[in-house]
């Protein structure tokens, strides 16, 4: 006798819903990771974005039915919580027998609230979830006996149970790659481009009030090294073609020595790939700018988040006015495209505070201005 065939896991980028913006049509990173790791250990994977398949809820259905796997796995953000609730809906009527996991910023701090309010949900993942999805489908089919899987909160008869947080996981160049062969990845493009992310570090040392990055990846900064890094850059451009990169790290630049060598990587390797970025204000020079241009940055986002200080000091930004244009100009001086992201209505902000947001906007002159609410 042969051993027992492991069982089907099925991936979930939640269909678009009328009236929700998206994000552009990159591949989903975090889901593309979950299946690396599950591919790894021998499981049978699908993964199913539907908002660039242009796949609705009855297509889903059908899809997971056709499929029926042990286990639906679900990503969810809070502009897509209601999609995900339908999503484990219909994936329970799909396959009944099927356990319904869903993981993300919003349920990672809900977590009880949506276990009580979408009955067809059967665990959430808090944070980080490549170990905890991992050792949650050992548990297959049933899931029984979960109190000692960390980082999970789940439905046992009438209570539910909160098991404590996972150690974030230390070494993320022993994670696989992300795998894109369950992906349709020529339909990830942006203006015809074929622009890949890629995400070379996690965790954000910054406690910014409105931001969920320290809480989903916890507060200290974990690194891949450059080496591992320019790899995957490679990587991407040889299997996949990828003609562009998104850095996906919360502050790409925490690290001089670090940005330093990667840089000094792409420019020795000759990676031709231009790329682009988010970051802090203060965790800028005009050495690093300088440097990160010629190594084909043609685009950074800065966190400028409101042109009064009173408002950044309500955020917790902790990034003075002058940061913000020494940072802005130097960018532009090195000939990158510089993106500013805007929050609008914060609590406390007024008439006048918006007034000095757009004066100080106009004043710093970025290319484009990224506005939240």
């Amino acid at each position: 006798m042969g051993k027992p065939k492991k069982p089907k896991i099925a991936l979930v980028n939640t269909p678009l819903i009328e009236g929700v913006a998206h994000h552009p049509p990159f591949p989903p990173l975090g889901l593309a990771y979950l299946a690396a790791v599950l591919d790894q250990e021998g499981y049978e994977v699908k993964v199913i974005d539907c908002p660039v398949c242009e796949i609705d809820h009855k297509k889903l259905k059908a899809d997971l039915a056709a499929f029926q796997p042990s286990l639906v796995g679900i990503g969810s953000m809070t502009p897509t919580i209601e999609s995900a609730f339908r999503s484990a809906s219909v994936a329970k009527e799909a396959c009944p027998d099927a356990k319904v996991v869903v993981g993300g910023p919003h349920v990672t701090f809900m977590d009880k609230e949506t276990l009580a309010q979408e009955p067809a949900i059967d665990v959430v993942v808090r944070g980080e979830g490549e170990e905890t999805l991992s050792e949650l489908v050992t548990h297959l089919p049933k899931l029984s006996n979960l109190e000692d899987v960390r980082g999970i909160t789940f439905r046992k008869g009438d209570q539910i149970i909160k098991t404590p947080s996972r150690p974030f996981i230390q070494d993320l160049d022993a994670l696989p790659r992300p795998a894109y062969k369950f992906l349709p990845i020529e339909r990830y493009r942006i203006i015809g481009r074929k622009l890949l992310p890629i995400m070379s570090s996690r965790g954000c040392p910054f406690q910014c009030s409105f931001c969920v990055a320290s809480q989903m990846f916890g507060a200290g900064f974990r690194a891949r090294k450059p080496e591992n890094v320019l790899d995957e850059m490679e990587w991407l451009r040889d299997e996949y073609g990828a003609q562009g990169i998104s850095f996906q790290d919360d502050t790409l630049t925490f690290s001089k020595k670090r940005i330093l060598e990667i840089c000094d990587g792409i420019i020795e390797r000759k990676i031709n790939l231009r790329w682009g970025c988010g970051t802090r204000a203060d965790v800028v020079t005009k050495e690093i700018l300088a440097k990160m241009q010629k190594a084909h940055c043609d685009e950074i986002c800065f966190g400028v988040e409101s042109g009064c200080q009173r408002i950044r000091d309500a955020l917790k930004k902790n990034v003075s006015t002058e940061q913000i244009e020494n940072a802005v100009k130097w960018a532009k001086e090195a000939g990158i495209f510089v993106t500013a992201s805007i929050i609008l209505g914060y609590p406390g902000e007024t008439k006048a505070t918006l007034k000095q947001t757009l004066e100080f906007v106009r004043k710093v002159e970025p290319d484009d201005v990224y506005l939240c609410h």
